[in-house]
């Protein structure tokens, strides 16, 4: 069956319109950046009457690519573009390529003197890497699509997922065969997907002097994801960590591939909140999924206990948060929690100018609601809300 993300109507809108922009696909891997722009070029393909000349190249391969190659391939397409009188160059994992920011506005801005009408995509795994450098080399000249996880509602559509299924196995389409194969599943996420993106995405365009304590840091997030852990209390639970300023660096790191980071406590000024102890959380639940399998526990031994089952269903929510989140622009919502002393919140939302006070409950119908209760009263102006038992029902939340 075949899915069309939500970027998908906008991406083709942009590539019709007269004026050149620079298209810029960016999210981590497996969430659909090629297979979208594949279905944008057939849409492009079959709503028009000449023929439309395309260039579609991938930078994937070991090690960084230089910057000769990218200009060869952007040389084939003006060849194409002057036979047809224009050109769709579609470059893939472009965060491969040294420089690539630089010789991009190079070649962008010939063609455009020259009045070339070579229309470029450029797709990259990791929002951060990809975006290294892009506002101030290619300022006015590009817009982004961002593709974050996929979420409840995709999965079940696609793959028939149940709640219970996305709750523990997350949102990676290509996995999603594999679920009834619990370890044959666990085995793909831990290969393909997570191993892949430490090694090709963080390690090879990141300074990362210790490789081990990256990967341990990502275990770690895994292991607490909705939960709050001090740096100082994260140095406990690794060996050779370094200092604080190193576990930052290394969250900040998997942030920007998209698998895991350290949301911030909200505090009502920006400049204090990076400073604050973070709330683990991981981008995708089947990250989790693949922890508690390492540790002996699939789908039915989790949900049969509910501390972890609990988690599960937290992280689940935080997850779907952050895949909202990671689609849009910077100033769109953006994702917190909240404590004082013993009263906790579980994610703070502001979005669009409200703020949301969300509590997610798994178990029994939950009574008094302190951190909630505290939160408001400090805040009159949050909108609370509880998800799951006692307040909106789970699957009708994801589904929105």
């Amino acid at each position: 069956m075949t899915i069309e993300r939500e970027a998908l109507t906008p991406l083709v809108a942009r590539l019709r319109e007269p004026r050149r922009f620079l298209q810029v696909v960016a999210g981590p891997r497996q969430v659909g950046k090629t297979t979208l722009v594949r279905q944008a070029l057939q849409i492009l393909k079959a709503s028009t009457s000449q023929p439309l000349a395309q260039h579609s190249v991938s930078a994937d391969g070991t090690g960084l690519i230089g910057r000769s190659w990218l200009s060869a391939q952007w040389e084939a397409a003006r060849v194409l573009a002057a036979q047809a009188g224009s050109c769709l160059l579609v470059i893939d994992e472009i965060q491969k390529v040294t420089d690539w920011t630089g010789e991009v506005k190079r070649l962008w801005d010939e063609d455009t003197a020259a009045l070339r009408d070579v229309r470029v995509v450029i797709l990259g795994s990791a929002p951060l890497l990809i975006a290294h450098g892009l506002s101030e080399s290619m300022t006015g000249r590009f817009e982004v699509t961002r593709l974050g996880h996929w979420r409840y509602a995709e999965m079940r559509q696609a793959f028939g997922l149940s709640l219970d299924e996305f709750i523990f196995f997350g949102g990676y389409p290509g996995a999603a065969p594999l679920i009834h194969d619990e370890q044959r599943w666990a085995a793909y996420v831990s290969d393909a997907l997570i191993e892949t993106t430490i090694s090709k995405d963080v390690l090879q365009l990141a300074p990362v002097q210790k490789p081990a304590l990256l990967r341990r840091v990502l275990d770690l997030a895994c292991a607490y994801s909705g939960q709050m852990l001090s740096y100082q209390k994260m140095l406990g639970q690794l060996d050779d960590a370094g200092n604080t300023t190193t576990l930052a660096h290394y969250l900040d790191l998997l942030e920007g591939a998209g698998m895991a980071c350290g949301l911030p406590k909200y505090m009502g000024q920006v400049v204090r909140q990076r400073a604050s102890s973070p709330k683990l959380q991981v981008y995708n639940n089947a990250l989790l999924g693949c922890h508690w399998l390492a540790q002996g526990l699939g789908l039915a031994q989790a949900q049969a206990r509910p501390e972890i089952w609990g988690r599960l269903v937290e992280s689940a929510v935080g997850a779907d948060l952050l895949a909202r989140q990671l689609k849009h622009s910077i100033g769109q919502p953006q994702v917190f929690y909240w404590n004082k002393g013993q009263k906790e919140v579980d994610y703070i939302l502001n979005a669009g100018g409200e703020l949301w006070a969300l509590e997610v409950k798994s178990g029994k119908a939950p009574g008094k609601l302190p951190g909630l209760d505290a939160f408001c009263n400090l805040h009159p102006e949050a909108r609370p809300l509880i998800v799951g038992s006692g307040g909106m029902d789970l699957e009708t939340w994801l589904m929105r």
